[in-house]
């Protein structure tokens, strides 16, 4: 049973690479934005259900507008991921924003006039 483990990280990194791949190249929805990342795919055990988390560079707008436009395309998403990844089933994929990218650079940026503050 220890395989289980590095069995589940391996269908979440290729389910990451191949929507990765699908949202940057064949998608042409012109709700979603060209600065899209996909930070993270967790595919249940039953290859079932998969949350993506989302990452969009932008404002607060464009963040909103990428997601309904990936919530629409998540049949084709979906579609392609089947063609690629030979599972036993494709999962459904639901999509969530994941600010914790924004965090991080808000919170670099303060850091940072914390310290040049001091100096």
């Amino acid at each position: 049973m220890r395989g289980n483990k590095s069995r589940g990280a391996r269908v979440n990194s290729d389910v990451q690479r191949v929507i990765s791949h699908i949202i940057e190249f064949e998608l042409k929805d012109p709700r979603v934005s060209s600065l899209v990342s996909v930070v993270k795919c967790d595919v249940t055990n039953d290859l079932k259900e998969c949350k993506c988390y989302i990452s969009v560079l932008g404002s607060e707008e464009d963040g909103e507008s990428t997601l309904q436009g990936l919530v629409s395309a998540s049949g084709f998403i979906r579609k392609r991921l089947a063609e690629s990844l030979n599972l036993r089933y494709t999962p459904v994929i639901e999509f969530k924003l994941d600010k914790s990218i924004e965090y991080g650079v808000m919170m670099s940026k303060k850091i940072d006039d914390i310290i040049s503050g001091d100096e």
